[in-house]
């Protein structure tokens, strides 16, 4: 007699899944607000550096901007720089990602721009709340308002614009 086991078969296709909607993203270019000094900087810097995917971190304090490189054939989601920056107090203003063309088309990975991704690696923004400024946000709503998916507000989706 054949034993079956529907449960293995499930959750191997949840692993995979979860395996190929995260996105190998080389490199992150993170402008955070509300920063007043140095310090302010040195707290987003600590819990980036925490993560073991962040090979080197640049930092630019007239923009407060935050250059992550990443280590090669790493998963991981804008949600944890969301989650990094929040969790040393401040917020993100604007996210731009870069990865592997490939790695960026599933269900996962919302392209809001008609724009076509001709080379194999490209740089992206995510244009969802809590990865733009509020005012962004705001005008971001009424132009993708037809948009159902954007307007849900769903953390496991990413809305995204193709800058190259």
């Amino acid at each position: 007699m054949k034993k079956s086991y529907p449960y293995l078969t499930l959750l191997a296709l949840v692993v995979f899944n979860f395996l190929n909607a995260n996105a190998q993203i080389s490199k992150a270019e993170i402008r955070a607000t509300g920063l007043t000094c140095s310090m302010c900087s040195n707290a987003i810097n600590k819990q980036l550096k925490a993560l073991p995917e962040v090979a080197n971190i640049t930092t630019d304090l007239n923009t407060n901007t935050f250059t992550v490189t990443l280590n090669e054939n790493t998963s991981i989601t804008p949600k944890t720089f969301k989650q990094s920056v929040e969790k040393a107090g401040f917020f993100i203003g604007s996210l731009l990602l870069t990865s592997k063309t490939s790695s960026i088309k599933n269900e996962k990975y919302i392209v809001v721009d008609a724009k076509t991704m001709d080379s194999e690696e490209v740089t992206y923004q995510v244009l969802d709340k809590g990865y733009v400024t509020d005012k962004e946000y705001k005008k971001l709503s009424k132009s993708l308002k037809k948009m159902g998916t954007y307007l849900a507000n769903n953390e496991d989706d990413f809305h995204i614009k193709i800058l190259n």
